[in-house]
């Protein structure tokens, strides 16, 4: 008899935890760390697909002015700026390369994951690409944003390419703004 009420005392112990798993959202993410610790190299695009062509556009400014190093230092300007740090600067190639760490851990996900032992969405690094070469007397700019995931256990849980319009609207907005600085205390 003993044994029979502990064990229905068990099950709805265990009924009640995931059913507050499920609703404080936490379902998904213990889907998503189950997911991401099984295909960690996968690409996640966010929203809708993009054509190649859409992409390229959206990552490419053009700048009147044959100056690319001075681009290349307002870029790099830029990123700092944004808490970016910034690995590789290669004036030559016109290469930039910087990182960028970012916390996404909630404290429902860390209460949640700790509770039922499984790893939770701790942290981001948001890593960014840049291309500036001379196109004719102007300037080209390709720059893109690539987003890891990492879960609480150290491990990725989830890559993905940052393609929000909004996005790279903002991050060329300081460019413009920091390109219009030097310009004019020149």
């Amino acid at each position: 008899m003993r044994k029979k009420l502990f064990s229905i005392l068990k099950s709805k112990l265990v009924v009640l935890g995931l059913l507050s798993l499920i609703l404080s959202g936490c379902a998904e993410l213990a889907y998503r760390t189950v997911k991401g610790a099984m295909a960690a190299g996968k690409v996640e695009e966010e929203g809708p697909p993009k054509s190649q062509l859409q992409i390229r556009e959206l990552q490419t400014r053009m700048y009147d002015t044959p100056d690319t190093k001075m681009v290349l230092k307002t870029m790099l300007s830029v990123l700092q700026d944004d808490g970016f740090i910034v690995k590789e600067a290669n004036v030559e190639l016109g290469l930039l390369s910087a990182t960028k760490d970012v916390s996404v851990e909630s404290k429902g996900a860390a209460f949640w994951g700790s509770f039922f032992d499984v790893a939770w969405e701790k942290n981001a690094i948001v890593e960014a690409t840049a291309n500036v070469s001379e196109f004719g007397k102007q300037t080209r700019v390709r720059v893109n944003f690539q987003q890891k995931v990492h879960d609480s256990a150290g491990r990725v849980a989830k890559v993905s390419q940052i393609y929000d319009p909004l996005f790279y609207q903002e991050f060329f907005t300081k460019v413009d703004k920091g390109l219009f600085i030097q310009k004019e205390t020149i």
